[in-house]
């Protein structure tokens, strides 16, 4: 028994060994082909999560400036959907900040002498600045396959990539096909993320029949929205469902909502 035992776990760790070899060799050739231009602004945006936990909303505003300006300074990501998560997140920065400003030390709060009037406003104009451009990114895109991708994005994204090797540029060509074709499938929920914001703009301004609509929508596009589900039941006095295992385990992504 125990040396069944020990050969199963010898089994496991080779399975896990040769798992993380693939996984690792796969990434590392992913990596290798995704666009130079904004692999700083990736590594940056992997620091946001932990720097947004310290509460510290000058060094996060600071860290999504910095990566707005790498992405902006490309023509091709001028109105990419990455520049939606940028908005988004901004928009959620300023309703925390509305929300919980008091409790917020000054040394972290670059809005401490904005009113919460104009936090919301700006919030606002955010999400919908968000909300356009992920329509147009469904717009451009939804109905095209790689090919006619390829050739819709060849000449802008090639542009600043003139002096890189030919096949290697057509690599990271095809990897932006790739990360198009994906945002794709990301879409209805980054709208969602964004219904979940505007939800909460109108919920400040006490305009409840308007927050709940838009909570409404929000639960629409994407069914797992737990959090505009549990807002909308706050706006309705009925209880606050809790996340499941598979929520706990797969949690959404890292636009921030509200979430109290």
């Amino acid at each position: 028994m125990q040396r069944s035992t020990g050969r199963l776990v010898g089994i496991m760790v080779i399975i896990v060994v040769a798992g993380m070899f693939i996984s690792r060799s796969y990434y590392g050739n992913l990596n290798r082909s995704v666009d130079p231009r904004i692999k700083e602004a990736r590594q940056l945006y992997e620091q946001y999560d932990r720097i947004a936990q310290t509460g510290d909303y000058y060094r996060v505003t600071a860290l999504l400036d910095t990566i707005a300006d790498l992405y902006g300074g490309i023509l091709h990501y001028e109105e990419s959907f990455e520049l939606g998560v940028l908005h988004n997140n901004r928009a959620a920065i300023l309703l925390t900040v509305a929300l919980y400003g008091d409790s917020i030390p000054g040394s972290f709060n670059p809005y401490l002498n904005w009113s919460v009037d104009s936090m919301v406003n700006r919030a606002e104009y955010h999400i919908r600045g968000a909300m356009a451009i992920y329509d147009n990114w469904s717009s451009r895109f939804e109905e095209k396959n790689d090919e006619e991708i390829r050739q819709m994005i060849r000449e802008d994204f090639m542009t600043g990539l003139e002096h890189t090797e030919p096949d290697l540029a057509e690599k990271y060509l095809t990897t932006r096909v790739r990360e198009i074709r994906n945002s794709l499938l990301e879409n209805r929920r980054r709208l969602s993320v964004c219904y979940t914001n505007l939800g909460l703009v109108h919920r400040l301004r006490g305009e409840h029949t308007e927050a709940a609509a838009h909570y409404e929508k929000a639960i629409d596009l994407w069914e797992r929205n737990l959090e505009a589900e549990n807002n909308l039941n706050r706006l309705l006095g009925r209880p606050l469902k809790k996340r499941n295992i598979i929520q706990k385990l797969f949690p959404p992504g890292k636009e921030i909502t509200d979430t109290k």
